[in-house]
């Protein structure tokens, strides 16, 4: 099995391709790279961004592809509409399942998309889109809507998937309440899965590992409802028993899914 990640670099090692590839091995997936940028960042924050050239992405991408069989990708840091665009014409001429983390802004609130790109994000990219994972954030910017309930998060999950998305995976974290809630729509209907909250602050690169784990599993032959599930697992146990490095947004432990035998207790809820 193998997975190609479209994305970003992150030298703390928290998020990004880093987040990506720890992910995939875990859960026995040979990981690919297409790097959009390299970030100088760390737990405290992004304190330096190298785009680059659109080219050599594309070249990446192509030397992946031409020679790997892969069975998924996920895009996690695109920067740049240039960059995006590269990608669109690729995802184009395949028929490669494609995760779409829609990442915007980093723990520190560096960002990490233009704001020029996110039309371009949702004209080009998104309808090439398998799974769409946006947090609460990003699903507000790529809808123009601000989101306070469940009503509003079924609206813009609509939104979404008008862009052409298959699916939208609606992640909670950002709203509050006991539980953590992730709402994933499709066109004729929704689940959601609910785990315990846990109260941390090392939750640095979970939108990444989560989408992460989400590719893997596609890889692996689950279907996209086993696919999320599994994921959700993944990324709970990964936040619940956090390594504690770092001074400031410490990363999640990606060692704990494999420790714990995949064992984690996740309510889903069918329509």
């Amino acid at each position: 099995m193998i997975a190609l990640t479209i994305a970003g670099s992150d030298s703390g090692g928290g998020a990004g391709i880093q987040a990506d590839l720890k992910t995939f091995q875990e859960l026995g997936v040979f990981g690919t790279t297409a790097i959009t940028s390299l970030t100088a960042q760390n737990t405290l924050g992004v304190h330096g961004i190298f785009e680059v050239t659109t080219e050599f992405l594309k070249q990446q991408i192509d030397a992946v592809l031409s020679d790997f069989n892969v069975q998924a990708i996920k895009t996690g840091m695109l920067f740049s509409a240039e960059l995006i665009e590269v990608i669109a014409g690729v995802m184009k001429m395949q028929s490669i399942p494609l995760v779409v983390d829609p990442v915007m802004i980093a723990k520190g609130g560096e960002s990490l998309l233009k704001e020029e790109a996110v039309a371009t994000l949702k004209t080009k990219l998104l309808p090439l889109t398998t799974i769409c994972t946006p947090n609460i954030p990003e699903a507000e910017v790529l809808t123009g809507m601000t989101i306070h309930d469940e009503q509003d998060v079924e609206q813009a999950a609509k939104k979404i998937l008008e862009f052409g998305v298959k699916y939208v995976v609606m992640k909670g974290g950002h709203l509050h309440g006991e539980f953590s809630i992730d709402t994933v729509y499709w066109k004729d209907g929704y689940f959601f899965m609910k785990t315990p909250r846990v109260q941390t602050k090392d939750t640095h690169g979970t939108g990444c590992t989560f989408s992460a784990a989400i590719t893997a599993h596609l890889a692996k032959g689950l279907s996209i409802e086993e696919a999320i599930i599994e994921a959700k697992k993944f990324i709970h146990l990964a936040i619940s028993t956090p390594l504690s490095i770092g001074n400031g947004h410490g990363p999640t432990n990606h060692f704990a899914y494999k420790r714990a035998g995949g064992q984690c207790e996740v309510a889903v809820h069918e329509a």
